[in-house]
């Protein structure tokens, strides 16, 4: 298996024309994928084999006016057929490596303690799941 890991930038939505099933929630919505991308502060690390995405980990470059800028990871996802070969983690330490070329001071990502993938992979590049339990609310917008 050769794998080519890269950064999509602008421009770079057609790479998402070729996604293997179960990588992402739901099917890429090429309009949405070009918004995604042309915006400056959204990152998408992808895992390519042989032309189709089989891995991605996404994070917003996130600023607010009394805190120095962080990196929100929102999603790592990896398709069924390309599991514990490292590319999470691979996808995961390259968006950390941009959030540190942006000067981000520190990189956050929320996961349910029970999603045991989740927490080994956060945990294996270094994440630190602390001792409190979070909550999160989610208000439906439309």
């Amino acid at each position: 298996m050769t794998l080519e890991y890269r950064m999509l930038r602008t421009g770079d939505g057609s790479v998402l024309d070729r996604v293997a099933d179960d990588v992402f929630d739901n099917a890429i919505q090429p309009a949405l994928a070009r918004e995604f991308l042309d915006d400056e502060r959204h990152h998408l690390a992808v895992a390519i084999d042989d032309g189709i995405v089989v891995g991605f980990a996404s994070g917003v470059h996130y600023v607010h006016p009394d805190k120095p800028p962080e990196l929100w990871i929102n999603e790592v996802g990896v398709a069924p057929t390309h599991l514990r070969r490292g590319l999470g983690q691979t996808l995961l330490r390259m968006l950390l490596d941009a959030g540190r070329t942006l000067g981000c001071a520190q990189a956050w990502v929320l996961t349910d303690r029970d999603n045991t993938a989740a927490m080994r992979l956060y945990e294996s590049v270094g994440g630190d799941p602390g001792t409190r339990e979070h909550v999160m609310f989610e208000f439906q917008l439309r």
